[in-house]
C-alpha cells in the first residue's frame, strides 16, 4: 500500500527491443528508436524510452499489486487539483504477456535532478541555490493544497481512500514506534533515547488529536523525485513524479527529506528558507510540534536502514538522540 516503506524493489532485468515495440505498438505509440536503463530511477524500476512519437519513462515489475493503478489515481487527481507538471497520461498495461510483469508507461518530463553531477556544476552562486529552494518549498505548498474529507491511504482494489484503523495521530505513532523497535535489531536504542522518544510524540499528541484537515502528502518528496529546469535565465521545477508512497495525511510530513539533505550538506541557512517559505505560504498552525515527529519518523527510518546495511555515515559512536536531534530540534529561526 501507498504507506508502507521499501529498501528494495523489483528490477526489469533484460528487456530487449522486440518486446518495447511490442509495448509501443499497444499503445500506438510509434516506432522505437532507442532505449536506456534510467540513473536515478525508481529503485530500478524505470528505462527511458524513445520512439518515433516522443520520449517515454517505461515503469515495470510493481512492489505490490495495484502500484501502478494506485499512482496513476494520485497523478490523475494532482493534475486536476495543480498546475505542476506530472506524467500525464500515465498509461498502464496490466496483462503480463510481454515482460512477464504489469506496466505502466508515461511521457518523460524535461529537465534534470537537482542533485544530478552535471546541475550541481553550475549550481554555484548563491542566488541559483536559494532560488531552487523557493521553488522546492512553493511545489510542496501546492501538492499540500489538495485537501480531502479523511486521513487514509489508496486502496487500489476498491479504488477508494481507505481511512487509517483508529485516527490519524494512532496510525503515525504506532509507525514511528514500529521502527524504533526494528532498529533495535541493527542497533543500539538505549532505555533513554525510548524515552526521548516519548517525549516528543507526548508532548505533540494533543496537537495531532485536534488535527483536521487531510492532505496530499507525496512521501517521498526529494531531488530524485522532481526535475529542474533553466529558462530565459530563470529556474523552474519542470517534472514531479513517483507517487508510490503518497497518502493523506500532515504534510508537514514530507519537509524531513529536503530538509535533511540540506543540513548534511551544512547548508542551515537554506534549510531555514526552505521551511520559513513553506511555512509562509501554508501558515500552518503548531508547526514546530507537528514537524518535530515527522522528523522523528524520518529520523527512525534513516538509523534503522543505515544501521541495518552498515551504511552510517555520521560518528558511529553517537546514540540515537545525540544523533536526532540535531534535525528534531531544528528551528527556521537562529
Amino acid at each position: 500500500m501507498t504507506t508502507q516503506i521499501y529498501f528494495a524493489s523489483n528490477k526489469l532485468g533484460i528487456i530487449t527491443n522486440d518486446q518495447l515495440q511490442l509495448m509501443l505498438n499497444r499503445f500506438n505509440l510509434g516506432t522505437l528508436i532507442s532505449s536506456e536503463k534510467t540513473s536515478l530511477g525508481v529503485m530500478g524500476q524505470t528505462m527511458f524510452v524513445s520512439s518515433s512519437t516522443g520520449d517515454y519513462i517505461l515503469k515495470g515489475n510493481p512492489l505490490f499489486h495495484g502500484q501502478f493503478l494506485e499512482e496513476k489515481f494520485f497523478i490523475d487527481h494532482l493534475n486536476q487539483h495543480t498546475s505542476l507538471h506530472v506524467p500525464s497520461p500515465y498509461l498502464i498495461d496490466e496483462s503480463e504477456d510481454i515482460f512477464g510483469w504489469s506496466y505502466s508507461i508515461m511521457p518523460r518530463l524535461p529537465g534534470s535532478h537537482m542533485n544530478a553531477v552535471d546541475i550541481q556544476s553550475i549550481l554555484t552562486t548563491t542566488e541559483d541555490k536559494e532560488s531552487l529552494v523557493l521553488l522546492a518549498a512553493h511545489t510542496l505548498a501546492e501538492l499540500h493544497n489538495w485537501k480531502v474529507e479523511q486521513y487514509g491511504e489508496f486502496d487500489p482494489q476498491l479504488h477508494t481512500v481507505r481511512p487509517f484503523e483508529g485516527s490519524y495521530r494512532t496510525w503515525l505513532y504506532t509507525t514511528i514506534r514500529y521502527w524504533i523497535n526494528d532498529a533495535t535489531k541493527y542497533s543500539t536504542i538505549t532505555t533513554q533515547d525510548l524515552t526521548w522518544v516519548e517525549q516528543i510524540l507526548e508532548g505533540s499528541q494533543d496537537i495531532f488529536d485536534d488535527l483536521n484537515s487531510p492532505t496530499y502528502v507525496m512521501g517521498d518528496f526529494k531531488p530524485e523525485n522532481f526535475l529542474i529546469d533553466k529558462h530565459n535565465n530563470e529556474w523552474s521545477i519542470s517534472g514531479v513524479f513517483d507517487f508510490t508512497t503518497s497518502y493523506f495525511g500532515d504534510g508537514i510530513a514530507d519537509l524531513p527529506k529536503m530538509t535533511t539533505m540540506y543540513l548534511e550538506n551544512g547548508d542551515d541557512e537554506l534549510a531555514r528558507m526552505f521551511l520559513s517559505s513553506y511555512l509562509k505560504s501554508t501558515k500552518q498552525q503548531a508547526f514546530r510540534e507537528r514537524f518535530r515527529v515527522h522528523m522523528l519518523h524520518h529520523c527512525a527510518l534513516v538509523w534503522g536502514c543505515a544501521k541495518a546495511t552498515q551504511h552510517v555515515t555520521w560518528d558511529d559512536e553517537l546514540s540515537f538522540t545525540q544523533w536526532a536531534q540535531r534535525f528534531t530540534e531544528f528551528s527556521i529561526y537562529k
